[in-house]
């Protein structure tokens, strides 16, 4: 462990789940980035176009073409965002609902397992480190820009 930075630690740990949830999600013919796309829209009202990539933390470019794979599989539908003209709703159709749900478990059986096999205490100090990183990269303490 002495050798390992933290920063390869989180990296590798991340390309593992990324590529178990790729693996499982190719049985449905879909990708990890589609299942956590049918997540993120809402099930009810849909969700903006506009705020799917920050959600998801993804590229306007990836986005794009991840909700034209999902059009075309007849997940989605894009319908005028009846409070604002200019914009578009992304709304889950009948088969998009059915593998959100899929989506939902797959996630939920992932945490379960990670629950299972760690104590409660661990957990709750993996979820604290973590989100000290994320505050020090957000608030800009990792490098100091003003040089």
């Amino acid at each position: 462990m002495k050798d390992k930075t933290i920063d390869y630690v989180l990296k590798t740990t991340w390309q593992a789940v990324s590529r178990m949830y790729n693996e499982e999600a190719a049985k449905y013919g879909a990708t990890m980035a589609l299942g956590y796309a049918l997540l993120s829209i809402d099930r009810e009202h849909g969700t903006p176009s506009t705020s799917l990539g920050p959600m998801m933390g993804m590229e306007a470019t990836s986005l794009t073409r991840t909700l034209k794979s999902m059009e075309d599989k007849g997940l989605i539908i894009r319908k005028k965002n009846p409070t604002d003209g200019r914009g578009v709703l992304i709304h889950l159709t009948p088969l998009g609902l059915e593998k959100r749900e899929l989506s939902k478990i797959t996630v939920l059986q992932f945490n379960e397992v990670i629950k299972h096999n760690i104590s409660l205490e661990q957990l709750e100090n993996f979820l604290e480190v973590n989100q000290i990183i994320t505050d020090l990269i957000v608030e800009k303490k990792i490098y100091n820009l003003e040089k």
